[in-house]
């Protein structure tokens, strides 16, 4: 295990102290004036922003660079369209083109930031599909949201590399991979030479058996050690840093006390110096803890874990329900706008 450091999150107006308050990956909102150090034997100790190098406080601090021309100096929302029969939430809801692009139509108007599109369910037990099939869930319905004049930027949520090549032929813009390239190493070739952003995800096992008791020494720990190494490869392979975005993968192979613990702990991976995505929108430990046992009655767990997200200075939101998410992030900011007041 690394040596990681977890700044302390905070919000409302900043205070001074040992070595500053700075803001937190370049949040606008979420800053800190403490860090948790966390050393290699798994000890810590608190320490000022004073107490770190240059590099470091860059890591943690520094806005991270422009996603598809989205300043990332707040939470941006990426909606959810799964073009899928068989997706946990919504599986069959945009199954049709026609649904698809109305879906698409709507969240563009709602403000949505991001369109996420999959064709190949990833819950738990899922099987995987043959590529011809995942193309053509997904090339055609991302054709028709350009052909409708809907300019939101699109990722393609995809492992494999063919799929991923359709996908930016037909207009998207971002490669969204659970595997962080380790179902299908072609892909990373590909996006080093579209020079595409891509979203690097920690997952345990493969969707059809990643439930089947996980287990951890040290779960932040090693989702966090695990990212690095998926960026090395990643950057090993010709994609540039400043486009690589992280997920430590809430819920895909990982108990609720796995996921809790990570979400504790989120603040812990700007110490990568990239751009943090969250999707936990309800997912089945929310639907656990809030006594919803149904995946569509998760909202307000999920708001609750949105807002968790944007306070540990989280850059993207993966989400469902994309107007109420765009709603409270709204509240959330206007609560908490001090950075840019003074």
């Amino acid at each position: 295990m690394t040596i990681r450091h977890r700044p302390i999150p905070r919000l409302g107006a900043p205070t001074g102290g040992h070595g500053g308050s700075l803001p937190l990956a370049g949040s606008r909102t979420a800053w800190f004036n403490t860090v948790e150090r966390r050393a290699a034997d798994g000890t810590a100790k608190v320490i000022s922003p004073a107490g770190l190098n240059g590099e470091g406080r860059t890591r943690l601090s520094a806005r991270r660079p422009d996603l598809c021309g989205l300043a990332l100096d707040r939470p941006r929302v990426m909606g959810i369209l799964n073009v899928t029969p068989d997706s946990f939430s919504d599986g069959g809801d945009f199954a049709r083109t026609e649904a698809a692009v109305s879906r698409a139509t709507t969240m563009a108007a709602e403000g949505v930031d991001i369109i996420d599109i999959g064709g190949e369910s990833t819950r738990p037990g899922a099987d995987a599909v043959t590529i011809a099939e995942e193309i053509a869930r997904t090339a055609p319905v991302i054709r028709a949201i350009r052909d409708a004049g809907i300019a939101t930027p699109i990722s393609i949520d995809t492992r494999k590399a063919p799929v991923a090549e359709a996908a930016l032929e037909a207009g998207a813009d971002i490669v969204n991979d659970v595997a962080a390239f380790t179902y299908d190493p072609e892909l990373a070739a590909l996006c080093a030479a579209r020079d595409v952003p891509v979203v690097l995800m920690h997952a345990k096992g493969l969707p059809a058996d990643m439930q089947k008791n996980p287990a951890y020494g040290d779960v932040v720990a090693e989702v966090y050690d695990h990212l690095a190494e998926r960026i090395d490869y990643a950057t090993g392979q010709g994609i540039a840093r400043e486009r690589i975005i992280t997920d430590p993968g809430i819920g895909f192979g990982k108990t609720e006390a796995h996921n809790l613990a990570l979400l504790a702990n989120l603040s812990t991976f700007h110490d990568l110096g990239l751009p943090v995505l969250l999707g936990a929108s309800r997912k089945r430990f929310i639907g656990a803890i809030g006594h919803a046992d149904v995946a569509k009655d998760r909202l307000g767990g999920s708001l609750a874990v949105a807002l968790h997200g944007a306070a540990q200075g989280v850059q993207i939101l993966r989400v469902h329900d994309t107007a109420e998410t765009i709603q409270a992030l709204r509240l959330f900011e206007a609560l908490n706008q001090h950075l840019s007041d003074g």
